[in-house]
């Protein structure tokens, strides 16, 4: 038997494949980690079980903090463990977790889009998880996104998940090449509502809950005010200009901004018009019509490989945001971590700070953040 250490969110996900990894034959020990910016210390519920010198038993905050580590959504985790009988600990991960804020405020300050999902996967998923499961001899480490790992030819592939609506590894490029044969991903071969339909079947409390929309330190739409709050004394407020060089508005500040943005832009033209770019030297941010949103080109540095590390242009699918689709694409590699990846036609919201993905079918290759 196979003891492995499984991410539970308290979502129906996670849940699930607690369900699939136990009725496999695995030791399934779950574990919630608690990293909201006003987590509790730590805390660890094992119901039928002894307290854990290790994990101290603390109780639980009753806030209603949205996101994906809520102390409901820990509360619900629990609840699952009980009713699948294993073992379930929260991890107080708040001092690694603050790096992933700072990141987040440094990015958005500096005029960039970060992706503290996929920041998150890297850094605290997949890198103190491991560590987790290494301190209690487990082999594998599990979460419940939707993506598939394949052994083929000697070698582990990560490939999408089969449910085209609900795929996520796009989030998991990050993944160090090394990991991928402890890593287990068991809901990625079923589809969304089979997964909400077995949850059903075997009483999960879980089965009709909605799914996390948001970045769970931060309130819906108001990412803004979390950086201007962290960064006060140093404004990025400045103007409104159109690609022409027109001055139509100003803002309070280029955190407030990404691009491709068209909602909320705090001006009326008329007409349509997004954020084509953002300059952060002058504290500008540049709107323009859909056609001038459009990118045949990126570049991207800190590129990670889950095959062999390319050395020669090769074609592709590149994705450039976790909701948007892949297409054709060319990837050049131009060394130092770096690569060029040339679209086959214009791309809308190639925004720096995001990931670029690249892709063969559904296979990930690798991937990287991009810079201009």
């Amino acid at each position: 038997m196979s003891r492995v250490v499984l991410a539970m969110s308290g979502g129906v996900d996670s849940s699930v494949a607690a369900y699939l990894l136990r009725e496999a034959g695995h030791d399934v020990i779950g574990v919630f980690m608690r990293h909201g910016e006003q987590s509790i210390a730590a805390c660890a519920v094992d119901g039928k079980r002894e307290n854990s010198p290790l994990l101290p038993i603390l109780d639980t905050r009753t806030d209603h903090k949205q996101g994906c580590c809520s102390a409901s959504d820990a509360a619900d985790a629990r609840r699952v463990a009980d009713r699948l009988d294993i073992p379930f600990y929260a991890l107080n991960l708040q001092a690694e977790f603050r790096g992933i804020i700072d990141y987040f405020v440094s990015e958005y300050a500096a005029g960039r889009t970060p992706n503290p999902c996929v920041m998150c996967n890297n850094r605290i998923k997949f890198g103190k998880l491991f560590a987790y499961a290494d301190s209690v001899g487990a082999q594998y480490v599990a979460t419940g996104h939707y993506a598939r790992l394949r052994q083929v030819e000697g070698e582990i592939r990560l490939l999408r998940g089969i449910d085209e609506n609900k795929d996520q590894s796009y989030v998991l490029f990050g993944i160090r090449p090394e990991l991928l044969p402890r890593m287990l991903l068991p809901v990625g071969e079923y589809d969304k509502p089979t997964i909400r339909a077995l949850a059903a079947q075997i009483g999960l409390n879980v089965a009709t809950k909605k799914d996390s929309q948001e970045i769970c330190f931060v309130t819906s739409g108001h990412h803004g005010d979390f950086v201007r709050a962290r960064t006060a004394g140093s404004s990025t407020a400045g103007e409104i200009v159109t690609t022409a060089g027109e001055v139509v508005g100003r803002h309070r500040g280029i955190e407030g901004f990404t691009i491709g943005q068209r909602k909320k832009l705090g001006v009326a033209m008329g007409e349509p018009y997004f954020v084509v770019r953002i300059d952060r030297e002058n504290h500008r941010v540049v709107i323009g019509r859909k056609e001038e949103l459009g990118r045949l080109q990126l570049t991207a540095s800190d590129t990670n490989w889950l095959v062999r590390p390319p050395n020669t242009e090769f074609e592709c699918l590149a994705q450039i945001r976790y909701n948007s689709g892949a297409v054709p694409a060319t990837a050049r590699p131009l060394g130092n971590n770096r690569v060029e990846v040339t679209f086959a036609e214009p791309q809308f919201g190639v925004a720096p700070g995001q990931a670029v993905v690249v892709y063969d079918g559904d296979r990930v290759l690798g991937g990287g953040w991009i810079d201009s």
